[in-house]
Parts: C-alpha cells; sequence; structure tokens
C-alpha cells in the first residue's frame, strides 16, 4: 500500500470580485460578487514509503495548497487524500503526530529559551520515550552539528543554526513523512551543504519519507529522486530525475576549442548548436552516444585546446518549460504533452 495517495484532487476558493468606483466599492459593503478559483484541479499522484520527491511549480502553481490537504489544514473540494490510511483533514491529530513539517520563513523555536529546553519542550509535546528521544537528540546533534549552539537563547543563533534546530525539531518523533517549504531559503553554500547531507542520511537510516517543495533547483538535484511540476493547479510532470531531463532538455552540452577554427565534426549525433570563432557548442544525447565516445570522436580526430561538458541544468529545463505551457495542456497519466 502506498504511504500517500492523492486521487482527483481539487481545491477551491472563493474570492472576492472586487471592482473599482466609489459607488462599486459601498455596493460591495451590501451585497458581494465572488468568482471560484481552482488552486488544484484533478491531482494525482501515490508515493512511497522512504521516497525523495521534490514538488515544483511556478509561485500560484497549487503547491502549498497541496501540502496543506496532505497536512490536514485544507480539506479537498473534490477528490481525496489518504495519508498513511487516513482521511488527514478528518484525523488531524493522528495526522499531525506521524508528520514532521518545516517552513522555511517560519520557526518552531521559542525565541528567548535555550535549544536544549526547546527540544525538551517538543520531547513532552510529542510525548517521545526517554530512550528514543535520547538516541534521536544525540543523532541529530551530531549530524547537524549543533554542539556548540546547543545552550545559546534561540534569539543569538544564525538563520543557519535556525534551520538546523527547526530540522532536528520536526524529526525528533520519528515521523513517517517530513514536508519541507524552502528549507534552504536564504542560506549560505556551507549550511545548504550541511542540510542536505542530513537529509539524505536521516532517508538513509530511517527510511523518512521527504516531501519538498522549493525554487531552488540544486536541491531538488541533491536531495531527491523523483520529481513531480505542477502550474496552474494542474500536474505537468511525474517521474524520475533523469527521466525529466532525458524528455525535456535538449541534451548534454559538447564545448570544445579547436586548434584549427575550420574543423568539421561529421558525426550527425553530435549537432553543432553554437560557434564563437575556435570554440564551437555541440548537443549529444546520451542515448544516441555516450559521453566516453562523444569525447573520443573529437579528440581522436581533432587538435583541441580544451573540453569541457555540460549535464543538463534542471533549472533551465523547468524555466522553459513555464515559458512554453499553454492552457491546452494535457497530462497523459505520466508525463504532460503539447509542450512543444
Amino acid at each position: 500500500m502506498e504511504l500517500i495517495e492523492v486521487s482527483e484532487v481539487s481545491k477551491e476558493f472563493l474570492v472576492y470580485k472586487r471592482k473599482k468606483g466609489f459607488w462599486n466599492t459601498l455596493a460591495g459593503l451590501v451585497s458581494r460578487e465572488y468568482e471560484v478559483k481552482k488552486a488544484v484541479n484533478q491531482v494525482s499522484f501515490s508515493i512511497t514509503k522512504g521516497e525523495m520527491v521534490g514538488y515544483v511549480g511556478p509561485n500560484g502553481a497549487g503547491k502549498s495548497t497541496t501540502i496543506k490537504m496532505l497536512c490536514g489544514i485544507l480539506t479537498p473540494t473534490s477528490g481525496q487524500v489518504i495519508v498513511d490510511g487516513r482521511l488527514p483533514y478528518e484525523s488531524r491529530k493522528e495526522n499531525a503526530l506521524r508528520i514532521g513539517v518545516v517552513f522555511g520563513q517560519r520557526s518552531q523555536l521559542f525565541w528567548d529559551l535555550p535549544m536544549g529546553e526547546t527540544f525538551e519542550l517538543y520531547k513532552k509535546m510529542y510525548k517521545i520515550e526517554d530512550k528514543r528521544y535520547k538516541e534521536n537528540l544525540e543523532y541529530f546533534i551530531e549530524l547537524l552539528e549543533m554542539e556548540e549552539f546547543l545552550n545559546r537563547p534561540v534569539r543569538q543563533l544564525s538563520l543557519g543554526q535556525k534551520m538546523r534546530a527547526n530540522l532536528a525539531i520536526s524529526m525528533l518523533h520519528d515521523p513517517e513523512i517530513v514536508y519541507l517549504d524552502e528549507p534552504t531559503i536564504g542560506l549560505d553554500v556551507l549550511a545548504k551543504s550541511r542540510i542536505r547531507q542530513f537529509l539524505r542520511e536521516v532517508n538513509r537510516q530511517k527510511k523518512t519519507t521527504v516531501i519538498l517543495t522549493t525554487h531552488d533547483m540544486d536541491d531538488i538535484e541533491q536531495i531527491c529522486d523523483r520529481l513531480i511540476m505542477i502550474d496552474r493547479g494542474q500536474l505537468q510532470f511525474d517521474g524520475k530525475l533523469d527521466e525529466f531531463k532525458r524528455t525535456y532538455s535538449g541534451g548534454y552540452m559538447l564545448i570544445v576549442d579547436f586548434k584549427d577554427e575550420s574543423a568539421l565534426v561529421s558525426d550527425p549525433r553530435l549537432k553543432l548548436v553554437k560557434q564563437e570563432g575556435p570554440r564551437k557548442h555541440f548537443s549529444f544525447h546520451k542515448e544516441d552516444i555516450s559521453v566516453a565516445e562523444a569525447v573520443s570522436h573529437i579528440t581522436g580526430r581533432h587538435q583541441i585546446d580544451d573540453l569541457q561538458i555540460k549535464e543538463p541544468d534542471i533549472e533551465e529545463i523547468i524555466k522553459s518549460m513555464y515559458v512554453r505551457q499553454s492552457n491546452h495542456d494535457k497530462y497523459d497519466g505520466k508525463n504532460v504533452v503539447n509542450l512543444a
């Protein structure tokens, strides 16, 4: 059985239609007109235990609305959400005890309390037994390197230290699922790396299911194995990261600085897409020609000064998909069609 099952789920909101003009404003005090906004439109997906899933989309796509339905904060207008065998909006307390939530812009910490006392409060809140609490706390302190600031009041902590503490709190009770919303926003490179490593290790050790919403595509690349993309409330893609790159990217890029500017590459699998003097850019797909074979073909036939290989950039792919997206996209059960 799947840990999370989302079946044909839609969520609608009534939005007040505000009209311009003084008299229209007065009339609105007596009688208001509303329009229906569909934030999520017949979205379906399932997630098994231990998966690390990136849930992405532009602002207003429906990501936060979906997460709130999974947490039990919102009730679907239609369709069904089942999390660990429960309807989260009907079993809010039971659901809350089995999930962890971290929002990059919000904190679960107490401003004047040291971190050690904050952990004790959450131990009592979640009724965590002593042995498990001690084991988890020691494990997280070591993984997140929190020893140095454990006894400092929260107000004295840096943004990165607060985020590490929030992550530890969200996982202190061994939740089945952790929902992360922009967990690395505003953090420096070192802090981001530490958090990404922590999430991978906890997933490996405890099989915690992670659902990550973010605009930082490096987070997706380094944490997640699967990508679900939503736009204007509709599902656009659901599959492995490699499959996403293979389906929607222009392939790998081979950048070569030839000694001879007039050098010609005859292999049709290497497509010339740009030339800047002796520097030429070729695109290729690994299904047609391997990286090793592409490099060998160039270096075996030509003299070169330099050679670079660029993998498909997931951020650029997603940006281009947003630009190309039309109002008539159709979801065929796995990947979106009519994107071109």
